[in-house]
């Protein structure tokens, strides 16, 4: 008889499963999804109470194949894909096509792939969770319904290709009204006033002025700066108060997902999906040395901040050893829960502590230990004696003006020895002043009084690491969905990544404005935040999953009709503006075409005035005029006449001035020597760059210049322009009519694009 038969999600996890498990099970991947709902349907059947239709996804026959041949005739089949609501679907459907009299089906949980959590995990094997399921289905039947039935609205109304999600969509509004707010903000000026004091006793410190009168002053201009000054330099500054105290600060809880995206965004600058990338590489298994592959981490999709109790007191036995019994707590230290926490998966922490960073470094990536070093100190610090910091505040009085002065030093590192997140450290710094024993009632010299001019400034734009906080914060996707919700805002072109920051693109204020005016339930954020509650009640059996689609169907599909017949079209009428076209002084409007949004005459087809635009930083469309054709000193060499240089769809070009009698055009590349792209080949041991050439056709194509010695070649346009998620040293141009022109990373394992 076949041996039983261990399926799990993951290639990678098979030599870890294998290690621990030897020979008893025969250990085979899905790679992921089998099924899924079909690509160019909707797949719904909406009369039906919503049911699905699964198809096995394109190429993944053969893994079922495989899977069958490899279950044989055994009885039991073992399901430990990974231990979520997707890792839930995928056992289903393993199911679903194993199925077979007398088989039985296990699923298990493996939170953690080490011998134990895996022994364990079997041994407490259960029925497959239905309600996990349904959960998982019902948000995917959701997404479908929105998707692709607001999308085709879009492509009718806007422009060929565009797409509309349920969350995604909410996460770009969330976008578009941070850069309004910008947009509106009005800066408004304010002084402030230091004074620069010293005593008997080193060293001379800084005060800043806070209360008049015992109210909290606001200083508006100069004038009323230079009125304060003048007070000041007639009064004494005289020290009313010291206060000396020793706070108690307590570590942070070990990482949840949103918390380990947005502090690996901010400390080691990945992305939130290389951030995954990597955390599911250490939590799959790392070889170490001889003992092969093992698991490194806890399952690193989680909201909850739950440690097995092994697990910390493990934590306090290394932190006696390595930091000494003053850095140890008596007993391990749990951390509460918040209320929305799901609470299926321990938090994010070494499966073993003793795999120090020091210890693992032969074996890692640079990326790989980065990440790790970040969640194991984490963890340890979690374990670790409170940090005690010295804070002392002097108030100082100046007549009717009230001073302060404060500064900190650490007592006692405490956690502190081995981490602190970003803000923790920002709050650090700042504190680090150091301040003169003084007595209250002693006279202080003033040596300067310094007055500063400042603005108000506006809110910021979201980073990574701060829209992961804000969706979080607002109940918008769950910690499986972060990273793929950042990467696909970027890869359909509604907002630009740019510095580190996201700025909607013109496309997605358009997009945004379209669907929010249409549908102002569906992508509300307090809306979809409820229905992500709802979504997962029905896991808990706290609600019914054709209950949830169809109180939510109803509402959706009245807008959804009168958006087909009242959304704008921009693709006709345009969005107007308050400009007015300098031909005919009728109004122009903003459309979108082929290539990009631009303004045209409302005029059409009487008047055909059109121009690319630009927004200024309040939001107003300013029309680019085209450059005048400027004549060159090439001549043609058909009818002997100055070529002009123009600016056509693919950039610069030459033409005949002699048009249209003549109508000889040429590339301005074509006398020129090879260009330079600026990239690097990427050939090991090449030290030559990718330049851009002719080939015998006209046609351009990409290749080292120390060709024939190197023959790496490409026809995709090379960009200087690293990998946000991989870290691939440059980027390729494509264009297709679908999706118009993105770059892309030809690591084939990344897949990173960005539409343009």
């Amino acid at each position: 008889m076949t041996k039983p038969l261990f399926v799990v999600e993951s290639p990678t996890k098979i030599k870890t499963i294998k290690k621990y498990m030897g020979s008893r099970y025969n250990v085979v991947a899905t790679v992921g999804h089998i099924k899924d709902l079909p690509a160019k349907e909707i797949g719904i059947n909406i009369e039906k109470n919503f049911e699905p239709k699964y198809i096995v996804i394109p190429g993944k026959q053969k893994i079922i194949n495989s899977l069958k041949k490899a279950a044989g005739d055994a009885t039991d089949i073992y399901l430990a894909s990974d231990p979520d609501r997707e890792g839930e679907a995928i056992a289903w459907h393993t199911a679903e096509v194993l199925k077979k009299k007398g088989r039985k089906f296990y699923r298990v949980l493996i939170h953690e792939l080490t011998q134990k959590a895996i022994i364990e995990a079997i041994a407490a094997s259960e029925d497959l969770h239905k309600k996990k399921y349904e959960a998982q289905q019902a948000r995917r039947i959701l997404d479908r319904l929105v998707g692709y039935q607001t999308s085709p609205l879009l492509w009718r109304k806007v422009k060929n290709g565009l797409s509309a999600g349920r969350v995604q969509s909410v996460a770009v509004r969330i976008i578009c009204e941070r850069e309004r707010a910008i947009q509106a903000f009005e800066s408004e000026e304010y002084w402030s006033i230091t004074a620069l004091l010293e005593s008997s006793t080193p060293p001379h410190f800084k005060a800043k002025l806070v209360k008049k009168n015992g109210k909290k002053i606001k200083i508006p201009d100069e004038k009323t700066s230079l009125a304060i000054l003048n007070e000041l330099s007639e009064n004494k500054f005289i020290v009313k108060k010291v206060q000396k105290k020793i706070t108690k600060k307590n570590p942070l809880p070990p990482f949840i997902t949103s918390k380990l995206q947005q502090e690996a965004i901010r400390k080691l600058k990945f992305s939130a999906k290389k951030t995954m990338v990597v955390a599911q590489q250490l939590y799959e298994g790392i070889g170490i040395g001889t003992g092969g592959a093992e698991g490194l981490i806890t399952y690193m999709r989680t909201d909850s901040t739950r440690i097995a109790k092994e697990a910390a007191e493990e934590a306090l036995v290394l932190i006696r050893e390595k930091f000494g019994e003053k850095f140890a707590l008596d007993k391990p230290r749990f951390f509460k829960n918040l209320k929305k926490a799901q609470d299926a998966h321990e938090a994010i922490r070494p499966t073993s502590v003793f795999n120090t960073p020091e210890k693992l470094a032969p074996y890692l990536s640079k990326d790989q230990m980065s990440l790790y070093r970040l969640i194991w100190q984490r963890f340890i610090a979690s374990q670790m004696q409170q940090a005690l910091i010295n804070k002392n505040t002097i108030s100082i009085t100046a007549g009717l003006y009230l001073f302060t002065a404060s500064g900190s030093s650490v007592k006692f590192p405490g956690f502190m020895a081995v981490y602190m997140s970003v803000d923790e450290e920002i709050e650090s710094e700042k504190e680090k002043i150091n301040l003169p024993e003084l007595s209250e009632g002693v006279e202080l010299k003033v040596n300067k009084l310094d007055p500063k001019q400042h603005f108000t400034m506006p809110p910021p734009r979201f980073s990574e690491a701060s829209l992961v906080k804000e969706l979080e914060e607002n109940g918008i996707g769950r910690p499986s969905t972060y990273a793929s919700i950042l990467s696909t805002i970027k890869e359909k072109g509604y907002v630009d990544f740019l510095k580190g920051y996201f700025k909607p693109s013109e496309l997605g204020f358009i997009v945004n404005d379209l669907l929010v005016k249409s549908f102002p339930d569906i992508f509300d954020v307090d809306f979809t935040a409820k229905m992500e509650e709802d979504l997962d009640r029905i896991e808990t059996s706290g609600t019914d999953s054709l209950e949830i689609l169809t109180r939510f169907y109803g509402p959706f599909k009245k807008e959804l009709d009168a958006a087909a017949e009242s959304m704008l079209s921009i693709r006709g009428v345009g969005i107007p503006t308050d400009l007015s076209c300098p031909v005919c002084k009728k109004q122009l409007n903003i459309k979108v075409g082929k290539n990009g949004h631009y303004i045209a005459c409302s005029g059409y087809p009487e008047c055909r005035y059109t121009r690319n635009y630009t927004r200024d930083e309040k939001g107003k469309v300013h029309p680019i005029e085209l450059p005048k054709d400027e004549i060159s000193d090439i001549v043609c060499e058909k009818c002997k006449k100055p070529m002009v240089l123009k600016q056509g769809k693919y950039g610069q070009f030459l033409a005949c001035s002699g048009y249209p009698a003549c109508k000889n055009t040429k590339s301005i590349n074509s006398n020129q020597p090879d260009k330079s792209t600026g990239v690097k080949c990427p050939e090991k041991g090449c030290t030559g760059e990718i330049v851009e050439r002719r080939s015998k056709r006209g046609k351009i194509f990409y290749s080292c210049n120390r060709y024939p010695d190197c023959t790496f070649a490409l026809w995709d346009k090379p960009v200087a322009e690293n990998c946000p998620d991989c870290g691939a040293e440059f980027l390729v141009e494509k264009s297709t009519k679908k999706q118009g022109t993105f770059l892309l990373c030809l690591n084939k394992d990344c897949g990173y694009k960005k539409i343009l």
